[in-house]
């Protein structure tokens, strides 16, 4: 299944379960959890299908007694769960109407936790609480055919895709168990954990540790569990049992204890941990310093905070949890970046030790909850024995780095991910990342100017071999004058003139000089070619339809057909050699970016981006750790400005205003409703 129609069919799913939810009596907090485990027990039966056939390959045959039966063992083996019979998907969906569907599904999935002692407690088991016509309407959702024959990858994305659809809309406390996709990603990408004991003791719904599965799959192409173990902890009943679930379903296997973290260390992991990632709570209070567990607590080497805030208490943690070579990376408040007082001398402190890495600056609008800023603290211990890189610390601005996806809420695309993660690698002195972001940019251009040059062709034979000997064969006379003074021929002259100079361009990546990407005049270009067969499209869609409404042509129905087939294919050929030149801009931007800030491939301070700053310079700055009081401003060049991109962005915001409103209107006729007016 390719990304985009995984993306295709999330979004399908969602909208159906949505739809469904916004006409039930339930709230999003009592929807979701149940929700997610049908998608658990989707999931668990496709699991246990595909591995059934292949355990029954390889059974061992005795010379009396014949094949060996199936045991439950071999489904571990398999890295599948087993399932009773009552338990299995299709059992359930082919239930008959008679039967008390809500209690069939908690008590399969009492059934699952009967055979598997780390579900025990974790599975919903509160489906009586939905009308049966909304859970039969749900399982049709989620018996979808095309789910039947998905990976457990595909559907590890579907989870996470509704974890995030329901953090968006308020479900489980706010959303407080679940961190935006972007800012796991950046962590992940920046402390590369690929080995030994990953902990997260904030834990939420796991999602460090399903980024840090996918990011040892992806770089290393190796099943993760021979390469890191998980540790998670978490206050939260309901958030640990989403933990589990959602490592169960991307075939995770870790220790998630519940426990809060203020008062004790449920895995020991003092000094233990080969990365640390987390999203705290944060600017909690309430905490009980009176505690003997929390004075003489060994997770806190700089001291007790004086004010009653806990960030430098989770600071603190995930500093010592790490060994000797460890790494961290955590979500933090911004404020915490500049505390004063006792947690000025904490910070002081840990800056002394030399073991922070990189602070990086994140926008406001990355949260679903809460619009405030935050920074991205990371630790590496590493560095503290090299007295060369414990006197360094990369300061990195990503304030104004960002993808708008609606009014309320900013993101990192894949690409920017990737940029930050090369920027990173060049301050550590290696360049890999970079170069292998560089070369899938230029292949990627390529690709699509190759795919292009095709397009091009296409659409200059659809209109030169197809419509225009139609409209000379079959127009009257009058028509034909009209054509020829309507369309502008230049337009599919400019056309072919594109797919011939595609077929001459390509870019060329050499490590060993500055690099260069396709010039303004050439994408400029490339844009005027959109517009200008957009423009024809148009031109000839008016034509047609005016030329209809004469006798002859309105009468003649094989002439109306014979037309429309061609309007068509040309429509569908537009759509795609736009998106071909779409693809190319959009590339060509993010290379651009990425190279005109370190053409030489070597790290370099970039104003209002990045700054390397000793200790010296941090304690001139009274310990601050925020790195907008470093890296300063950039010039403001505005003779790049993109006026179209800018409009897609307020179309956006536009579309979710719209939408604000609409529901804000329904809200106020409900509201006047209920008054009886």
């Amino acid at each position: 299944m390719t990304a985009e129609q995984l993306k295709q069919l999330e979004s399908r799913l969602w909208k159906t379960a949505d739809d469904l939810r916004a006409n039930s009596k339930l709230t999003a907090s009592e929807y979701s959890f149940p929700v997610l485990g049908l998608i658990f027990l989707r999931q668990a039966f496709n699991r246990y299908v595909n591995a059934k056939i292949e355990i029954e390959k390889h059974l061992p045959v005795h010379p009396v007694r014949g094949v060996r039966p199936i045991e439950k063992n071999d489904f571990l083996t398999a890295k599948a769960i087993f399932l009773p019979e009552n338990s299995q998907w299709n059992t359930i969906a082919n239930l008959p109407d008679s039967a008390d569907l809500g209690e069939y599904i908690n008590e399969a999935m009492r059934g699952i936790e009967s055979e598997y002692e780390a579900l025990v407690g974790v599975l919903p088991k509160d489906y009586n609480l939905f009308d049966k016509d909304l859970l039969q309407r749900l399982i049709r959702v989620f018996n979808d055919e095309s789910l039947n024959d998905v990976t457990g990858d595909v559907f590890g994305r579907i989870y996470e895709f509704f974890l995030n659809k329901f953090a968006m809309i308020g479900a489980q406390e706010g959303g407080e168990f679940f961190t935006p996709p972007s800012l796991v990603n950046t962590i992940v990408k920046i402390i590369e954990p690929n080995h030994g004991i990953v902990a997260d003791i904030a834990v939420g719904s796991a999602g460090m540790f399903v980024q840090t599965a996918h990011f040892i799959e992806d770089e290393e192409g190796v099943d993760p569990s021979n390469k890191v173990t998980f540790y998670g902890q978490e206050k939260a009943d309901t958030n640990t049992r989403l933990a589990k679930m959602n490592m169960a379903i991307h075939g995770l296997e870790g220790s998630i204890l519940q426990g809060n973290t203020f008062y004790e260390d449920k895995h020991e992991l003092l000094g233990r941990c080969d990365y640390i990632m987390a999203n705290p709570p944060f600017n909690v209070d309430g905490i009980d310093k009176s505690k003997d567990s929390v004075k003489k607590d060994k997770r806190l080497p700089f001291g007790l905070p004086k004010n009653d805030n806990g960030n430098y208490l989770w600071i603190q943690y995930f500093y010592s949890l790490l060994n000797e070579t460890g790494r961290a990376g955590f979500v933090m408040a911004s404020s915490a970046s500049d505390a004063g007082h006792s947690e000025k001398d904490i910070r002081q402190k840990l800056v002394e030790t030399g073991a922070v890495d990189v602070m990086v600056s994140i926008g406001t609008k990355f949260f679903y909850t809460r619009s405030l800023p935050c920074t991205l603290w990371f630790f590496d211990r590493s560095k503290e024995k090299d007295s060369v890189r414990a006197n360094k610390t990369l300061m990195l601005d990503l304030r104004d780095v960002y993808r708008k996806v609606s009014s309320n809420l900013h993101d990192f695309t894949p690409e920017q991910l990737n940029n930050i993660q090369a920027i990173v690698g060049l301050y550590r002195g290696k360049r890999e990342v970079f170069d292998k972001t560089m070369v899938h940019y230029f292949e990627t251009i390529n690709e699509h100017l190759t795919e292009l040059t095709a397009k091009a062709q296409n659409l200059a034979d659809d209109y030169t071999n197809g419509l225009k000997p139609t409209f000379e064969n079959s127009l009257p006379k009058e028509w034909i004058a009209k054509w020829k003074e309507t369309i502008d021929q230049d337009d599919i002259a400019f056309t072919e003139q594109v797919a011939d100079e595609l077929a001459k361009t390509r870019l060329v990546y050499n490590n060993t000089k500055p690099l260069a990407t396709l010039d303004k005049a050439f994408t400029d270009h490339l844009k005027k070619a959109k517009r200008g067969y957009n423009n024809f499209l148009k031109a000839i869609n008016a034509f047609v339809k005016e030329a209809g409404k004469e006798d002859d042509l309105r009468k003649n129905k094989d002439w109306k057909t014979d037309v429309l087939d061609k309007l068509k294919q040309m429509e569908l050929d537009f759509v795609q050699y736009s998106h071909a030149i779409d693809q190319i801009l959009y590339f060509n931007k993010e290379a651009h970016w990425l190279i005109s800030r370190f053409p030489n491939s070597e790290y370099a301070d970039v104003a209002g981006l990045c700054k390397v700053v000793d200790k010296t310079e941090i304690a001139n700055n009274d310990f601050s750790l925020t790195a907008g009081r470093y890296v300063g401003v950039a010039p403001q060049i505005d003779e790049d400005f993109d006026y179209e991109e800018r409009m897609a962005e307020i179309k956006v915001e536009l579309l979710s205003l719209n939408e604000e409103a609409v529901g804000l209107a329904e809200q106020i006729q409900l509201n006047l409703t209920e008054l009886g007016l």
